[in-house]
C-alpha cells in the first residue's frame, strides 16, 4: 500500500509512501487518500487529520506515466474525488511537508488549515511547462493568497521555491528543521482534542463559506481543461521530453 493511514490520539495521518518514485501519486493512491479523509470525517474520534510524507520528499505530484495510462474520466475520477474530500472535509487538516511539494503537492496546501514545511523543502507549479493548467482551484486561491503578479511567476514560468519563501507568501505557518517538521505538525493537530469539536468545525466552514461556490466553479472549469491538455499535443510533447531525458521543443505549437 502506497498510502498508510492510521488513528493516534484523536489524529487520523494520512502518510504518502512510495519514496521509491519520490511519492508520486497514481488514481490508486487518489482513491486510498479520498477514502482516508472520508473515513476521518465520519469517525467521532478523529479530531484533526495530518497529512505527510516521507523524509527529504512530500510528494512529486502526479505519477506521469500512470496518468497517461489511466487519464481521469469524469466527475468520479480518483483525483478529482480526492480533490473534493479534501475540499470538503469539516475537520481541521494540518500538512507536515517533509520535503519537495510538486504541483499538486504545492496545490494541496491552499486547502490544508495548518502548514509546517521542511527547511530542505521545495515546492512549485510547473504546470505550463508540461502543457498543462493549474489545478484543485490554484488559479484562484493562489491569486487571493499571494496576489496576481506573484501567482503569474509562479504558474507560468513554474520556478520552485523555497520553503523560506513560502512562509513569507503565506503559503505556510513556519518551517523546521527537518527532523522536527513531523512532531511538530502532530502536536498541533493533537491540539484540536483539547478545544469544542462543533465550534472548530463552524469555524472552519465560515472561514471557506464565502467564497464556495466560486471555488466549485473554479475547480470544476480547471479539471475539465486539465483532462482534455491532458490528451493534447503540448503535453505529450511535454511527457515524451520527460522521459526521453530532454528538453521540450514547442517550437512548433
Amino acid at each position: 500500500m502506497t498510502i498508510r493511514s492510521g488513528l493516534l490520539n484523536g489524529v487520523a495521518t494520512l502518510e504518502i509512501a512510495r519514496p521509491e518514485r519520490k511519492n508520486a501519486l497514481t488514481l490508486d493512491m487518489y482513491q486510498a487518500l479520498a477514502d482516508g479523509l472520508a473515513a476521518a470525517g465520519a469517525n467521532p474520534a478523529v479530531r484533526a487529520v495530518l497529512i505527510t510524507g516521507q523524509p527529504g520528499i512530500f510528494t512529486a505530484g502526479n505519477d506521469l506515466e500512470d496518468f497517461v495510462q489511466r487519464p481521469p474520466q469524469g466527475e468520479d475520477a480518483p483525483v478529482w474525488r480526492f480533490m473534493r474530500a479534501l475540499a470538503d472535509c469539516e475537520k481541521p487538516v494540518v500538512a507536515a511537508v517533509t520535503g519537495a511539494a510538486i504541483g499538486i503537492g504545492t496545490t494541496m496546501l491552499l486547502h490544508c488549515d495548518l502548514v509546517y514545511v521542511s527547511d530542505e523543502a521545495r515546492l512549485a507549479l510547473p504546470f505550463v511547462g508540461l502543457g498543462l493548467v493549474p489545478e484543485f482551484g490554484a488559479s484562484l486561491l493562489l491569486p487571493q493568497r499571494i496576489g496576481a503578479v506573484r501567482s503569474a511567476e509562479k504558474l507560468l514560468l513554474g520556478d520552485p521555491f523555497t520553503a523560506q519563501e513560502a512562509v513569507e507568501l503565506g503559503l505556510c505557518n513556519a518551517v523546521l528543521p527537518p527532523d522536527e517538521v513531523l512532531p511538530h505538525a502532530r502536536r498541533m493537530a493533537e491540539r484540536f482534542n483539547a478545544l469544542p469539536p462543533s465550534a472548530v468545525r463552524e469555524t472552519k466552514r465560515l472561514l471557506r463559506a464565502p467564497q464556495r461556490a466560486t471555488l466549485d466553479a473554479v475547480m470544476a472549469e480547471e479539471n475539465a481543461l486539465f483532462a482534455a491538455r491532458l490528451r493534447g499535443p503540448e503535453t505529450q510533447e511535454a511527457i515524451r521530453a520527460f522521459f526521453e531525458k530532454r528538453k521540450p521543443d514547442f517550437s512548433r505549437f
